[in-house]
């Protein structure tokens, strides 16, 4: 086919065969201004139907009608058309194909850009350009951009003259060193700049460091730091990095995008690295916009417990202060049903509010949820049974802070009591955590809880033989409790005969205290006074075992009953209760 090697105007493509332009086809005469008007017409429904001008071509899409798959056919880039596919050809193949034709015409620097032409045949009208057809419009493609056949021809025919030039102009030698300098400029400045940045941050840190950091202090109120001087000061030297660092991974984008979009071969690879940013901000963007009214809703609700909180611990703050009472309610109660209460309606605002988070209704987080359950529901069993198990034990008033207990083999003092642990403080200054899942499950003893309101027994033993009289070991005994420190005199001490054993008798002094966390020393000092008390009177408190009859009984004589300090009946006061009575 000959081609004319005058440049020839798109709007005047012609029909092959015949003489007339290709607006005489038409009916009436239509003026250039009006082909050129749908030739932009057909190139903005195009571009409209383009998500993305990336290189290649795009995937399969389904016709509005639930007809034949389509695909858009893209060059350098641009988009001219979309066409649908056709049996036994796919669209996407078809879209190639097109490309590939239109490559091929651009290379060819022997034909003009200008040398497109139109042919009508079986199939539609055919875009021909050196005897080859570029592509055939049909009447699917017509009806897809709901133009008519020949208008989307022509306006097919004007972009691939364009197209074509583009194409051409882009990879002349003059463009490719023009672009060749814009790159080397690119980089000449880039490293100037990234040299600017670290200069200004080196100073900036140093700054920092000599002038800002020594002053920093800590932020707290009163004795509790929030934020530690030397956490602050590192903080401070390390922000000038992080500046630098976000600064120059910026500037290396920029100019990667800006190198890239130079040449055509790379333009695709910059224009995704652009997308890479884009994309993802504009669907967080469009994410956010539609769930602005979700977002709402989660804060009006966020905003309504929040003071809801607020009102229910001032109401158990009264009610701990006393300033509220309820009959059979501890006080000390008012602190763990308030915490119990917060659970309670944090739980019921998360239920509420768990259909308006973003992103819920998806698999990915329905999945995740399920995940996280499993994983509390086993691990979780101890943590729940010591919870369990602490909240019960505060409103069995078992103990409380300060009480000296012993749990199993564990004896000391309350020093704290929360919802999973309780720790213990010996009298040996040893800290024991008890988990309150054990405690509930063992006796606990409370030695202050009484010692408060009647007083702590204190009691031990003594084992002395039959010769020394009851009377008189029973007055030792309540002798050495009037002399130690801290025992209390009232209610009055008392002895108890235990057991009449084959080599003595055992008696066991009681004792009241007050004071539960001196246990230990007040024993001892007992235990100190039994002694002295006894080596006064010349009573032994060893018992030897026996061996053998002894040479007299080991009995008491009457005359010896009331030997000191014992006092007989008749030296005792009156109305004293501790007379014999069978003398």
């Amino acid at each position: 086919m000959a081609h004319n090697d005058a440049v020839e105007p798109p709007s005047s493509l012609r029909l092959a065969g015949r003489d007339q332009p290709w607006s005489a086809n038409m009916p009436g005469v239509l003026p250039v201004i009006r082909r050129h008007a749908l030739a932009v017409a057909a190139l903005l429904g195009l571009l409209c139907g383009a998500p993305t001008l990336a290189a290649g071509v795009e995937p399969d899409g389904v016709d509005e009608d639930g007809g034949l798959a389509t695909a858009l056919v893209l060059i350098d880039g641009h988009a001219l058309l979309r066409v649908r596919g056709i049996a036994g050809f796919p669209a996407q193949q078809r879209a190639r194909k097109i490309e590939q034709r239109i490559t091929d015409f651009a290379r060819d620097r022997s034909l003009p850009a200008d040398a497109v032409t139109l042919q009508d045949n079986v199939r539609g009208t055919a875009i021909v350009a050196g005897g080859v057809t570029l592509v055939t419009i049909s009447d699917g493609d017509a009806a897809l951009e709901e133009l008519g056949r020949l208008a989307l021809a022509q306006a097919t025919g004007e972009m691939i003259t364009e197209s074509v030039t583009r194409w051409r102009a882009e990879r002349s030698p003059e463009q490719r060193l023009r672009n060749v300098g814009w790159a080397a400029t690119a980089t000449a400045v880039l490293a100037a700049f990234l040299w600017l940045l670290w200069s200004v941050s080196r100073r900036l840190q140093r700054y920092l460091e000599t002038r800002v950091a020594a002053q920093v202090k800590s932020v707290g109120v009163q004795s509790f730091e929030f934020v530690k001087a030397r956490h602050l000061q590192a903080l401070i030297q390390t922000a000038p990095r992080l500046v630098f660092w976000a600064a120059v991974a910026v500037t290396i984008y920029v100019y990667l995008d800006f190198v890239l979009t130079l040449f055509p071969l790379t333009r695709p690879l910059g224009e995704r690295l652009l997308g890479l940013v884009t994309d993802p901000l504009a669907t967080l963007g469009l994410a956010l916009l539609s769930e602005l009214p979700n977002l709402a809703f989660l804060a009006v609700l966020a905003l309504v417990v929040r003071y809801v909180l607020k009102l229910t611990r001032l109401y158990f703050e009264a009610i701990e202060r006393g300033v509220v009472r309820f009959q059979h309610f501890d006080p000390e109660w008012a602190t763990p049903t308030y915490k119990v209460v917060r659970i309670f309606l944090v739980a019921f605002a998360v239920v509420v509010a768990y259909p308006y988070i973003p992103g819920s209704e998806s698999a990915a987080f329905k999945g995740v949820t399920v995940m996280l359950g499993v994983l509390f529901s086993l691990g979780s069993s101890s943590v729940i049974a010591n919870i369990i198990a602490g909240y019960t034990m505060t409103y069995r008033r078992a103990f409380r802070r300060g009480d000296r207990i012993m749990v199993g083999e564990v004896t000391g003092d309350v020093v704290d009591s929360r919802v999973l642990v309780t720790t213990l403080r010996t009298p040996k200054n040893e800290l024991v955590v008890v988990p309150n899942s054990e405690i509930l499950n063992k006796s606990i003893v409370n030695y202050s809880a009484l010692a408060r309101e009647q007083g702590l027994i204190l009691h031990t033993t003594v084992g002395i033989g039959y010769e020394t009289p009851w009377r008189q070991v029973e007055a030792m005994l309540l002798m050495a409790a009037v002399r130690t420190p801290g025992l209390k005199r009232d209610p009055a001490p008392f002895v108890l005969q235990k057991s009449l054993g084959d080599f003595c008798v055992v008696y066991e002094i009681n004792a009241y205290t007050d004071d539960a966390q001196g246990i230990a020393g007040q024993y001892s000092a007992l235990h100190a006074s039994i002694l002295d008390v006894f080596n006064e009177y010349g009573v032994q408190i060893m018992t030897p075992a026996y061996e053998g009859d002894t040479p007299s009984p080991k009995i008491v004589r009457p005359e010896d009953w009331y030997a000191a300090p014992a006092q007989s009946p008749r030296a005792a006061p009156e109305g004293n209760e501790d007379a014999n009575p069978s003398d």
